[in-house]
């Protein structure tokens, strides 16, 4: 018995051996990327981020119609479902729908065509659009092989566009603000704590003032505010980056304060003396011996704030303050929603704000992994 547990001790003294070696000489990145695997709902949600960022990339491929072409005959049409297989055997298909008006109430009622199938295929041609603005092309994810028939998988609005369209470009704005809002902020938030941290007396009461002075104002009317001063002619692109400003202006404090505390701590380290000894510049130090210590916090602390920001800007679009129509986001669409008349018709017009709490659920648990990633002593 005692021959036969000695070879199976020593395989896993070897195999504990390697995985120590392994571990001793990994970077803090692999560490954390390790840490992280383990985290299961976190890796989920990133894989779900990622594929809301793949639609972000490439909204009008995945889009099946104009998210522009309206047509009010065909306004709040449910939604339609699609279907694999036909007695049997594999084919992509969605019911037909048809609308007769109520005679009572006028008001229109679609239902569901009996016997008649569209049949549906991926990979179809469908209206021309531009890849990243520059390159034309006209292929998408889905269509229909037929011209006179239409299937939308979201349902339709009341001037008649397609919801999953819509919801396909709503995605790209909501998603590119609140992450280009987070970029700004974490700059802002990284110098401006890095200056306050690192050299103190002046420049450390000026930049505490600040944010105290901007923690302290109330953040509904600061938007009421700011949005009303950008001028209603303007154009989506420029109210996008102006609504990117704004969100980033106020959303760098909080990480500007944990710079702070960090840099007051680090900079009585042994490297950062060794590096002021060596000649290094301060911003060199910074940039190249303090900032890195604890990049893994900053980019935790940014994946947390980017849902904030989408709901920011969401609530401010859903108010008519942010992004207003021609351009479209998750805010905007929710607009559609406001009235109960409206939701009773069409409940589908509601679908944006379930995507939103997706997002911001997924951006959460990928947040909290990395952030127990980056903690050197969890386990």
């Amino acid at each position: 018995m005692t021959q036969t547990l000695n070879p199976i001790q020593d395989e896993i003294k070897i195999e504990t051996t390697q995985a120590e070696e392994r571990i001793s000489v990994a970077s803090s990145w692999q560490l954390m990327w390790w840490r992280f695997k383990r985290h299961r709902l976190a890796v989920f949600s990133g894989i779900v981020l990622i594929v809301l960022y793949i639609v972000v990339l490439f909204p009008d491929f995945f889009a099946t119609y104009d998210p522009e072409e309206t047509d009010a005959k065909l306004a709040f049409i449910p939604m339609q479902s699609i279907h694999f297989f036909d007695n049997g055997s594999f084919h992509i298909w969605s019911p037909g729908v048809v609308g007769k008006r109520n005679p009572v109430t006028l008001k229109m009622e679609w239902k569901i065509e009996e016997g008649k199938k569209i049949p549906i295929r991926f990979f179809a041609k469908g209206y021309i659009y531009k890849i990243f603005g520059v390159f034309p092309a006209d292929l998408h994810l889905m269509g229909i092989e037929s011209e006179i028939d239409q299937v939308y998988l979201l349902g339709t609005d009341r001037l008649g566009r397609d919801q999953w369209s819509r919801l396909m470009l709503g995605t790209r704005t909501s998603m590119t603000v609140g992450l280009i809002a987070v970029a700004m902020s974490v700059v802002l938030g990284v110098i401006l704590g890095g200056i306050s941290g690192y050299f103190g007396g002046m420049p450390d009461l000026i930049i505490q003032r600040v944010i105290e002075l901007l923690q302290s104002l109330p953040t509904i009317p600061i938007w009421l505010a700011m949005t009303a001063a950008v001028p209603q002619d303007w154009r989506p692109e420029q109210v996008f980056f102006a609504i990117t400003i704004i969100l980033a202006f106020i959303g760098w404090t909080t990480l500007g304060r944990e710079v702070r505390g960090r840099f007051l701590s680090l900079r009585e380290e042994d490297f950062v003396l060794a590096a002021e000894l060596a000649g290094c510049s301060r911003w060199r130090i910074i940039t190249h011996h303090m900032v890195p210590a604890f990049m893994s916090h900053i980019i935790a602390s940014s994946t947390l704030a980017i849902p904030v920001m989408i709901i920011n800007e969401t609530s401010l679009s859903f108010l008519g303050l942010g992004i207003r129509p021609p351009a479209i986001s998750w805010g905007v669409l929710l607009q559609e929603a406001q009235n109960i008349q409206t939701i009773a018709l069409a409940p589908w017009l509601l679908l944006p704000g379930v995507l939103v709490i997706i997002s911001v659920l997924a951006f959460n648990l990928v947040g909290d992994g990395l952030r127990d990633a980056a903690d050197p002593y969890s386990h």
